[in-house]
């Protein structure tokens, strides 16, 4: 019994250490992806508001001349 139990728990080791040897190789992967995007999302909403003050502030002064 006790060689049973000595054997489940150093399978038991053997996969934690595979899991965390696989889990902690690459643990930035696919950040600089994230990051692109999200810096990509906040130019396209600066842009957005730029554009929208810009068009506001031409409509505006249009109406003036009329």
């Amino acid at each position: 019994m006790l060689y049973t139990i000595a054997t489940l728990h150093l399978l038991g080791l053997n996969l934690a250490d595979r899991a965390r040897t696989k889990l902690t190789s690459t643990p930035e992967r696919g950040s600089e992806t994230i990051e692109k995007v999200l810096w990509a999302g906040a130019i396209i909403v600066i842009v957005g508001a730029a554009v929208a003050i810009f068009r506001g502030y031409v409509q505006r002064e249009a109406a003036k001349i009329q």
